[in-house]
């Protein structure tokens, strides 16, 4: 397995059998600034959001046209998408599991908001905001846990799927700050490696993920804090 941190909370994820692209922010994203897009998306087989926020939906719908690929997420989410002219959709909501060749995604909760303001003005709900669960054949599984705050439930999510990999919301305002999803991957999770995101972007957020990295010190986590467009390999 393969994974690559694309800026804020955007991420490749390539196996045997796919190749993902978890919330694609690219274009105005400064943390995908001088990176190629066309790389970031080659041959991609599905893209999977997270929610319905722009810097999550991000490219979604011109990668999508270019690519063929199946985009998965929440049903508003999805039904959104078609009207826009995404071609193939497919969606689920909160604990619910979807199958495709060599993997499956399921729907976590996460304690956000899910919208976009549209051409109206007015802030359009899209359903609820999500972590993704991914489980692969014969590989690592991988949690991204969307953008969140922490929350006991996370403990019953660690039950259900034991993921190795936690792709860890960090950057503060919006989300949970570094020492409290430290907290969060401490208290309710065990994974083998955690790579934190939504940090380093936008400059309201933070910059670094040094407040997580301080407060992961001595847990069997290793935290992996790649530079964006960085490959890492599980």
């Amino acid at each position: 397995m393969k994974i690559t941190w694309l800026g804020h909370s955007a991420f490749r994820i390539e196996t045997a059998k796919a190749k993902l692209l978890i919330d694609p922010f690219f274009t105005g994203n400064p943390g995908f600034a001088g990176l190629d897009r066309r790389e970031a998306a080659e041959g991609i087989t599905h893209i999977l959001l997270t929610h319905g926020h722009g810097d999550h939906v991000g490219d979604t719908i011109a990668l999508a046209e270019e690519t063929g690929a199946i985009v998965l997420a929440n049903a508003d989410l999805a039904g959104w998408l078609a009207k826009k002219g995404v071609a193939k959709t497919d969606m689920g909501n909160t604990g619910g599991t979807v199958s495709f060749d060599g993997f499956t995604a399921t729907f976590t909760q996460a304690q956000h908001s899910s919208a976009q303001i549209t051409e109206d003005g007015v802030s359009h709900a899209l359903g609820s905001a999500n972590g993704l669960m991914l489980h692969f054949d014969d590989e690592q599984s991988v949690l991204h846990m969307g953008d969140t705050d922490i929350f006991t439930d996370m403990g019953l999510i660690n039950e259900l799927h034991q993921p190795d990999i936690g792709l860890v919301p960090i950057g503060d305002r919006f989300t949970m700050g570094g020492a409290v999803a430290a907290l969060a991957c401490q208290r309710f999770f065990d994974f083998k490696h955690a790579i934190p995101c939504h940090y380093g972007s936008f400059p309201i957020i933070d910059q670094t993920a040094d407040k997580f990295v301080k407060g992961m010190e001595g847990t069997r986590t290793r935290v992996e804090t790649p530079t964006p467009g960085t490959t890492l390999s599980f």
